[in-house]
Parts: structure tokens; sequence; C-alpha cells
């Protein structure tokens, strides 16, 4: 019994230095993840490149739910080092890195970003509630006796007479994307608690009221158009009555060809976003694999950038590119947390 259990022991030395070496054998960072984050990963990246001497990091756009899988899968050269995600990790993504050896994960919220529906800025202006929009994109609405059916709306007027009569094309986001996530969560499940059937609905059956505001149209209506942000708004660009969701970053660096749609009022901009006005805020995240520290050359400094004042701060360079920083005091505990490698709790996480 001991013998076996020292040859464990040795096996599992010989696992662990083979893991090292090959890590060792990669020089440059790895970093999947949210299409979203991208823009301002990518930032950091270039300037990390140019200031540290290292080699850039390759940032690869996977989607938030894509990337995760890809950093929870364990730790080694052929694992990323960091994922991007538009919003925070799962209590189930959190688990399966647990149970693949991924143990000590550290968490930055590097600011906010608005979920935005944009239009080219030759279109009709639209300007719709959050209950419009779940009307126009979910697969089943209520019908004239309350009950679920299938979504009759063909145009925008055919939902409200004020709105352009003009055929529902929205392109957005597909499963794997955290932007996907953020548009069931911020739009359609607001959008349904605002339409009456639906929110009486969530009183008597709320799983059926989940099943309503988690399901969006398959018949042509609401188009997946991948994960990247640049395809939809190439595709705006082509057909002024389509409609897009995506990032506000994304609606701010292609300002001069779209415009976003105001939404229960509120128009997606900066000042809306920061003060809550604006209903389709959310935060953004990348997580590091601490694991990885000491292994794969650099990831350290890479964070320590990330959080610099130059990057995050009010003036830095990530909000030239877009990004809602973070209120002062909650950047200070962000970089305190980052600096010193302290890993996540899963406590908070849902």
């Amino acid at each position: 019994m001991k013998t076996k259990t020292l040859a464990g022991a040795f096996a599992l030395a010989a696992a662990g230095m083979i893991i090292a070496g090959n890590a060792e054998a990669r020089d440059q960072i790895r970093i999947v993840g949210s299409s979203t984050v991208y823009p301002f990963t990518t930032t950091v990246a270039e300037q990390f490149g140019k200031s540290s001497g290292m080699k850039t990091p390759v940032v690869e756009s996977t989607g938030t739910g894509g990337g995760m899988k890809l950093f929870c899968a364990g730790v080694g050269e052929s694992h990323p080092d960091i994922t991007n995600a538009s919003r925070r990790m799962k209590k189930g993504e959190f688990e399966s890195c647990q149970k693949n050896g991924v143990t000590d994960i550290v968490e930055l919220n590097i600011g906010f970003d608005g979920l935005t529906v944009a239009q080219s800025k030759q279109g009709p202006t639209l300007k719709v509630t959050l209950g419009q929009l779940f009307l126009a994109l979910a697969k089943e609405v209520p019908g004239a006796d309350g009950k679920l059916v299938a979504n009759p709306y063909k145009s925008w007027s055919d939902i409200d007479k004020a709105l352009p009569n003009i055929k529902i094309e929205v392109l957005g986001p597909p499963p794997t994307s955290g932007t996907r996530d953020s548009l069931h969560e911020l739009f359609m499940e607001k959008g349904a608690e605002q339409i009456s059937a639906l929110a009486d609905l969530k009183k008597s059956d709320v799983k059926a009221f989940d099943k309503a505001w988690k399901t969006l149209r398959e018949d042509g209506a609401y188009v997946e158009a991948g994960e990247n942000d640049n395809v939809i708004v190439q595709k705006l660009e082509a057909n002024k009555n389509a409609f897009g969701i995506f990032g506000y970053s994304f609606l701010e660096e292609n300002s001069a060809k779209l415009k976003g749609v105001a939404l229960d009022g509120v128009a997606p901009e900066f000042d809306n976003i920061t003060s809550g006005k604006y209903k389709g805020a959310r935060r953004m995240y990348v997580y590091f694999k601490k694991q990885h520290l000491g292994i794969v050359p650099g990831i350290d400094k890479f964070a320590i950038e990330y959080v610099s004042q130059k990057a995050i701060g009010e003036d830095g360079y990530l909000a030239k590119k877009g990004l809602v920083t973070l209120p002062k005091k909650e950047i200070e505990e962000v970089r305190k947390g980052v600096t010193g490698m302290t890993p996540m709790s899963p406590a908070p996480l849902s």
C-alpha cells in the first residue's frame, strides 16, 4: 500500500512537471472570450506589448460562454491564461473550473458597457419601450385572450401604429455570447414584466414566464449574427431598416454611421449608463488564471497594466475606446484585488 502511495505521488509530481514544462514552452499570453470586451483587452494588449518589451498577447473573440469553456478546461500550455466576459462568471462555470484543476481565478471588473439597439443613421428613427421590444423578439407573445401564441408581428407598426411600417429584422448575438445573456436579462425579462398578461403569468407560473422571455423568435425576425459585432455593423450599413444589438462601445466606435435606439425614453448615452437611467447597462469582466503566473511570462504585468490609471481611469485610454469607467472608489478596490492577485470566492456567484 505504501509503495502504491509513493508511486502515485511520483506520478502526480511528474504530471505537474509536464504541465509546467509545456506551459514554459509558450512565451506569449493567450486570451479568449467576449466580443464586447475584445476591443478593450486588445488595446491593453497592444499597450503592454509596446511598453513591456514582451510579446503582445494573442486575443481571440470566442464569445463569453465559449471563452469560459476554454478557460475552465484545465491548466497548461494548451489552455488560455485569461478570458474576457460581458457578464459575471456563473456558479456552474466556476465549479467546472474547480473540477478541471483551475482553482485560483482572479476576477477583474473593468467597467460598464451599455447593451444597445442600434440602426443606420439613414434609417427611420425608432423609439420603443422594453415591452414593445419584447413583442418584436419573443417566440411567443400574449394573444387577445392573454394566452401565449406564436409571434404574429411582422412589422414594427403591427406592434404599435406609431412605430415605423417596416419589417422587423434584428441582428443579434448567438447563445454562446455573454451579450445574448444580457439581451435576455436586461431587455427581454424587463420587457415581459411591462406586459400585464405576462406580469400575471409571472405570479401564477414563474417557469412559464421564464420560458417566455428566454425564448427568441426563429422565423427570421431575429437573426443570429455570430460573435463578431463588426459583422452586425456592416449589415446595418447595408440595410437601413435593420437593427442590431451589441455593446455601447461598438455604437460609440461607429457613431459616424449608426445611432442608438432610445428604450423607455432613455437614449444609450454615456451619462445615462453611468447614472443608471439607461436600463441596458451591464458590467464587464476579465478573469486571470493565477496558476499560470510564473509559468507563462508577463501575466502579472499585463494585469497591472489593465488596472493602471492610464488604462481604466476616468481619462484613461480605455475610456477613449468607449469604456464606461468605474467610480473611483471601485477602481481602487479592483486595483488592490488584481495587483495582489487575490482569488475570487464562489459565494456571490449565481
